[in-house]
């Protein structure tokens, strides 16, 4: 399948890294290969307003000099690109052609900025489970998307799978 310029269809996939993207990157797979896709392999970190990734001696209140706080974020940066390429590599080995892309932002505005800019005619995003909190977790990203994207977007389930 083209897109509306004559090249090869274009998948956004967003993966959050969590042990669940492996089933969202199968799924991908199986489509983009029946379509013959590119796949752009999308992860979007954030700079946790809560600084959670910071370690912490004990309960009570610690400060953290800039240096420390810059450093931990670097780390935690390092390794989402880390693993973000190993799944992007695995998709290459595969032979899918594909680009991995690690960009800074709110998780449902990056997307959207880049299925414009990268003008995908589909995005492909997991869902976290199926009880309540559950669907208040698709919400925060799921839904949104379902809401506001302006292409296809299929949800993977990625609870009670085999």
């Amino acid at each position: 399948m083209e897109n509306k310029v004559g090249g090869a269809m274009n998948i956004l996939v967003a993966i959050d890294l969590s042990e669940s993207s492996q089933i969202v990157v199968e799924q991908a797979k199986k489509l983009a290969e029946s379509l013959s896709a590119k796949i752009w392999l999308l992860h979007v970190a954030n700079l946790d307003p809560d600084l959670s990734f910071l370690p912490v001696g004990s309960s009570e209140v610690t400060y953290h000099d800039a240096g420390e706080i810059r450093n931990a974020a670097a780390k935690k940066f390092h390794n989402e690109h880390r693993l973000l390429q190993q799944f992007s590599q695995e998709l290459r080995s595969s032979g899918f052609d594909c680009t991995a892309l690690l960009i800074e932002g709110t998780t449902t505005d990056t997307i959207l900025k880049e299925v414009d800019k990268l003008a995908v005619e589909m995005v492909i995003l997991g869902s976290r489970g199926k009880r309540a909190i559950d669907r208040f977790l698709l919400g925060s990203t799921g839904e949104d998307m379902l809401n506001k994207s302006p292409v296809p977007i299929l949800i993977v389930p990625t609870h009670n799978r085999p």
